[in-house]
């Protein structure tokens, strides 16, 4: 197994692109910090804070319209640039355009999604640079993104690089197959790897890549809960 690392990143992986088809939403979490991950009816992804600025209810329980999305409370609807556009209780109200919510930088790459943390940051880096994946699958493990990576690399004959555990992808090759792994810090003990392979690798390497991913999680949870 051999094993290369992106450059450190504020870009930080929230979801494999499958995962969140053309009308749907999703909630995830960030070094503690909700997200929503959604995609218009046209196919574009965004991540945004996730929480409707009205009651704070979470924009990932409510649905997607075109190309807005609308919280399940009270049906305030927003466009894509964040802005609240209309109002079920006030159908005829000209809504303030102060009413929006924060949106995260947010990039397709790798068969991934990618949000650019931390909210609210304007000077973005350049989005990942990857080629064209297929999401396998997302495994959540209780553990840090450090735990994950350090085991990576004992796993590995490649040098362990420069401060590993803040880099939010990892490339392995195993039994010739180049799998990227997305490496997402939920909070401090808990983590999710979003892991895609090239397009077109036969189902049978997919279904040992899962057992994989099984082995890999009792590995790291166990080394996490002894330590």
């Amino acid at each position: 197994m051999t094993q290369t690392q992106t450059p450190r990143s504020q870009w930080v992986p929230v979801a494999l692109s499958k995962m969140i088809e053309a009308g749907t939403s999703a909630g995830t979490v960030v070094n503690g910090a909700e997200i929503v991950v959604w995609r218009d009816t046209a196919g574009a992804a965004h991540a945004w804070e996730d929480r409707c600025p009205h009651r704070g209810m979470k924009m990932s329980f409510g649905f997607v319209r075109g190309d807005h999305i609308t919280c399940l409370y009270h049906g305030w609807e927003y466009d894509t640039s964040g802005t609240c556009r209309y109002v079920p209780a006030h159908p005829e109200l000209e809504v303030p355009k102060s009413i929006c919510i924060s949106r995260y930088g947010t990039a397709e790459a790798g068969g991934m999604i990618w949000a650019y943390t931390p909210l609210g940051t304007t000077e973005q880096d350049p989005p990942p640079v990857l080629p064209a994946l297929e999401g396998v699958r997302s495994v959540y493990m209780d553990a840090s993104v450090a735990r994950v990576s350090d085991t990576l690399q004992q796993h590995s004959s490649a040098p362990a690089g420069d401060d590993a555990a803040l880099c939010n992808a990892i490339t392995l090759t195993l039994e010739n197959t180049v799998v990227t792994i997305g490496l997402q810090q939920i909070s401090d003990g808990q983590c999710a790897l979003h892991i895609a392979v090239p397009e077109g690798t036969a189902p049978v390497t997919k279904e040992a890549l899962l057992d994989w991913c099984e082995d890999l999680r009792r590995t790291v949870e166990g080394l996490e809960a002894a330590a």
